[in-house]
């Protein structure tokens, strides 16, 4: 997969202006379904140290789109999103298509995007890791909460999902969080990018020193 050019996707769908963490956890005030936020912000949290985040990755259970839509009322429009199309879910079509794996939402066609709504597959109500889908988990096990009871993606899946991208802010993430990670963590996170990617230059930046 290419190197994505966020600038060419402001110019070709619009502008970013994420809700913080907070705004998203007073828009969810109510939901009875589970969420999370994943991806650079629930790194913020887990470290204590931020960046800057061209948008905010909200995470729920595909099958609970059509309710979330239905939440969001006629405030916000949702679009789906995915292999660079998008597409307004509606009340005749409210569930996403099967080409995507994400929400966008705004308030308007001229507002800027708000939220990325993350569409995760579940196996009897446990989280299916999409890069792997042999790895399954209870909810419970996914994330880890703040003092606010918030919701974060676990540090290390999240790396894990980052992966893949091999983007600037992604090794600086790994970076950051890395010498944080306790001894379990760090031994999920390297079997599984072993297993995804053997040839991954996270493996090697990560390999434990030789004690020999």
């Amino acid at each position: 997969m290419g190197v994505v050019d966020e600038a060419e996707i402001v110019r070709w769908y619009g502008r970013w202006q994420p809700w913080t963490v907070e705004q998203v956890a007073d828009l969810f005030e109510g939901w009875p379904y589970p969420w999370w936020i994943a991806g650079g912000y629930a790194l913020d949290a887990f470290t204590g140290l931020s960046r800057d985040h061209s948008d905010i990755d909200v995470a729920v259970l595909r099958r609970d789109i059509p309710a979330l839509r239905a939440h969001l009322g006629a405030n916000y429009h949702c679009w789906a999103a995915g292999s660079g199309t998008l597409r307004p879910l509606t009340a005749d079509e409210p569930q996403l298509p099967s080409w995507a794996d994400q929400c966008w939402v705004r308030e308007h066609a001229a507002a800027p995007w708000r939220a990325d709504i993350l569409a995760n597959a579940d196996r009897d109500g446990a989280w299916v890791f999409r890069r792997d889908p042999t790895i399954v988990l209870p909810l419970e096990e996914l994330v880890w909460r703040d003092s606010n009871g918030t919701a974060y993606q676990r540090p290390e899946i999240t790396l894990a999902w980052k992966a893949k991208h091999q983007r600037a802010k992604d090794d600086a993430d790994l970076d950051r969080t890395w010498h944080l990670l306790n001894p379990a963590a760090r031994a999920w996170l390297r079997v599984t990018l072993t297993r995804l990617a053997p040839d991954h230059p996270w493996l090697a930046k990560t390999a434990e020193p030789d004690s020999g």
